[in-house]
């Protein structure tokens, strides 16, 4: 399965597992984003990026995907549906090996 979320945590390991990460940019995050299920929790986060808001628990398997949109820059202000000035997002494949 691919994912797209906003954060990463060793909890969304099923077991423990061998994780890869690696560093991509805002185009392969926006190509995946179109058939991934999103694991984005927080609506302004989600409006931002362009993805459904789906606030699920995540058990990542071997083989599965997770792209992560970390942002950078302080907390979304409230309400927002661009990204604000001075906030960039980092983007993050993580592979489950």
């Amino acid at each position: 399965m691919i994912y797209v979320s906003n954060a990463f945590s060793t909890k969304m390991l099923d077991a423990p597992q061998t994780v890869k990460f690696e560093m991509v940019d805002v185009n392969e995050f926006n190509e995946i984003k179109k058939t991934a299920i999103s694991a984005v929790g927080h609506q302004d986060t989600a409006n931002v990026l362009g993805v459904e808001m789906n606030r699920i628990s995540l058990k990542l398997q071997k083989n599965d995907v997770l792209y992560i949109a970390e942002l950078q820059g302080g907390r979304l202000p409230e309400g927002v549906t661009t990204l604000p000035e001075g906030f960039t997002f980092k983007y993050i494949k993580c592979e489950i090996l």
